[in-house]
């Protein structure tokens, strides 16, 4: 398992993650990924030790808080040997204290995440979601007395516009807070806008990528097929709607090009999409997730060997696609082009560096 710099920190995180959605599984999304209870857990966590993987990801929505306190039960006696991450930031009740990032639900939020978890610090806490109705100042601010406090290690967010974080990181530097490290964002072979502004925005300014969702959705587990219905026993027909949109014909066109490097290699559909994310610019950690041991040891294996540059070559033609309003003329126009800097170097991954991931 390699290890990776979180953006510009000083924190070394695995180059996979175990995301924990399916722990305590509740309710008709969280349900539907999985109800592993503490024991079977546990297990899922010594196999990802095992093999390297010491950071686990949750939310305090994922199952109304059973995803964290699960995940507590399950690295209790080992604390020293795991990162955990998590998030706050979206609605936990309907009440007006129940959501968003104020310094009052921050706390709040920090304070019942530690007690599932069963610790004393959390090593990465990210904002889930940009609350536009909250000042950034008072944000960073409560960040900065929870870090003081010795609470939470590492900050950053998740699901941010460029000009929501580039606005947060300019009010850290402004007021001498600290900077956020991550941006936990949605990235895979079908779903490549991270890389229209986001990742620019890393490279600047030392933001490593924790990429959720690398499967699409689950769209890219090497069941769905051209020409064929969706199997009967796939989660899409029940989560589909939760998830990132996706072109049909984008679909089929990447799952052939998965299709014939696999065959070539003799590799899976979702290690092929999971390989050819590890090579990408500012991408410090894919999550993964797994409903039983076996699940997670295909996903480990998509690890310590590399595609060709010319299977990469493949994959990126198979999944481009015409970039939004301001940046196709950037693609496109030879003007547009001179003004903008040498292209970055897709394929390969960013070397060590403040500005790596």
């Amino acid at each position: 398992m390699e290890y990776r710099q979180l953006g510009a920190s000083g924190l070394r995180v695995p180059e996979l993650s175990l995301g924990t959605g399916a722990f305590g599984g509740r309710g008709p999304l969280f349900g539907e990924w999985g109800d592993t209870d503490a024991r079977a857990a546990r297990r899922l966590v010594d196999i990802a030790l095992d093999a390297g993987i010491t950071m686990f990801d949750s939310a305090d929505v994922y199952s109304a808080g059973a995803s964290e306190e699960v995940l507590g039960q399950a690295v209790r006696g080992r604390r020293d040997q795991v990162l955990i991450s998590t998030k706050a930031g979206l609605p936990m009740g309907e009440g007006p204290g129940e959501y968003g990032t104020s310094r009052a639900r921050l706390i709040r939020a920090t304070e019942d995440a530690l007690r599932r978890l069963g610790t004393d610090y959390i090593d990465l806490f990210q904002l889930h979601a940009h609350d536009a109705a909250t000042p950034q100042e008072e944000v960073l601010a409560a960040l900065d007395q929870l870090v003081r406090e010795g609470k939470i290690r590492y900050t950053g967010v998740s699901n941010h516009s460029g000009w929501q974080l580039m606005k947060s990181l300019a009010t850290a530097d402004r007021h001498g807070y600290p900077r956020h490290a991550a941006h936990q964002v949605y990235y895979s072979l079908i779903g490549r806008d991270y890389e229209w502004e986001l990742m620019p925005l890393g490279l600047d300014q030392g933001v490593g990528a924790l990429v959720w969702s690398p499967l699409g959705w689950g769209r890219l587990t090497g069941r769905i097929r051209r020409g064929q219905p969706l199997p009967q026993e796939s989660r899409l027909h029940r989560t589909a709607a939760f998830g990132p949109p996706v072109d049909d014909e984008l679909l089929y066109r990447v799952v052939d090009a998965l299709d014939a490097v696999a065959q070539e290699t003799g590799r899976t559909v979702p290690q092929i999409a999971l390989n050819w994310l590890l090579r990408r610019p500012t991408v410090s950690s894919v999550i993964v997730g797994a409903r039983d041991e076996e699940q997670l040891r295909q996903n480990i294996d998509a690890v310590g060997w590399s595609l060709t540059p010319e299977q990469v070559a493949r994959l990126d033609e198979a999944s481009a696609k015409d970039a939004a309003y301001p940046y196709f003329p950037y693609q496109r126009q030879e003007g547009f082009a001179r003004l903008s800097p040498p292209p970055v170097t897709l394929n390969q991954p960013t070397p060590a560096g403040p500005q790596a991931a």
